[in-house]
C-alpha cells in the first residue's frame, strides 16, 4: 500500500513515521510531478493552512489534487490544517482550497498556540482516542451526507464523507495508531470496490 503525504510545510514527518510503523509505503509529495505516480491514499498534515494553500496554487498542484480526490476518489486524510484544506467552506475571510468534504470549518477555533490542549474522546468505530489540538479548527456545519465521527465539548472534531476523512486534532502526535489504521481500512475497502 502506497500513501503520499503532502510535504510542503507542517508536520508531515510524524505521519510518515506512523504509516511506516503500520507497514505502509509512505512517501513525500513536494512537487506536482509527485502526484502523477501510483498512490492508494493521501494525507494532508497539520501546519499553516494559508501557507499550504498558497504553495499548492503556486506549484500548480490544486487542480491535480482536486481531480485525484473528487474525480478519482483517492482516499484522503486531512488533519488540522489538512481539514481546512479539504473543507468546502471556511468561516470568515478566505476562500476554500480543495472543497472535498461538505463541511464549514472555523480556523483557530480553539485559540492560538497557548490554547493548545490534549484530551481523550470517543471516535466512532474506534473508541476513546487521545487527541492533541494545536491552534485547531472545528467543524461549524456539516451537510447531511457527512458522518460526524468525534466531538469534543459538543463540537465536531472528526468527520467522514465518502473517501475524505478529517480531524481537527493531530493523531500523528500520539503513540495511538488507530486513526491511521482507520484510514488504511478506508483505503483497503476502496481497493476492493470495482
Amino acid at each position: 500500500m502506497r500513501i503520499g503525504v503532502l510535504a510542503l510545510q507542517g508536520g508531515f514527518i510524524e505521519h510518515i513515521q506512523m504509516l511506516r510503523s503500520l507497514q505502509a509505503d509512505a512517501f513525500e509529495i513536494r512537487r506536482k510531478e509527485d502526484l502523477e505516480g501510483a498512490m492508494d491514499g493521501l494525507i494532508l498534515p497539520g501546519g499553516e493552512s494559508t501557507v499550504m494553500g498558497k504553495l499548492l496554487a503556486d506549484l500548480g498542484m490544486t487542480e491535480r489534487l482536486q481531480g485525484r480526490i473528487a474525480g478519482g476518489g483517492l482516499p484522503v486524510l486531512g488533519t488540522c490544517a489538512g481539514m481546512i484544506l479539504l473543507a468546502r467552506e471556511i468561516t470568515g475571510p478566505g476562500a476554500a482550497y480543495l472543497g472535498a468534504i461538505s463541511i464549514e470549518v472555523r480556523r483557530n477555533a480553539y485559540g492560538r498556540q497557548l490554547g493548545s490542549f490534549h484530551t481523550e474522546a470517543p471516535f466512532k468505530g474506534i473508541g476513546p482516542v487521545p487527541m492533541t489540538f494545536i491552534r485547531a479548527p472545528w467543524i461549524e456545519r456539516a451537510a447531511p451526507e457527512v458522518e460526524i465521527l468525534a466531538r469534543v465539548d459538543g463540537r465536531p472534531v472528526a468527520a467522514r464523507q465518502e473517501n475524505a476523512l478529517v480531524t481537527s486534532f493531530h493523531p500523528e502526535l500520539t503513540t495511538d495508531n488507530r486513526v491511521h489504521r482507520f484510514f488504511i481500512d478506508i483505503i483497503c475497502r476502496k481497493r476492493k470496490t470495482p
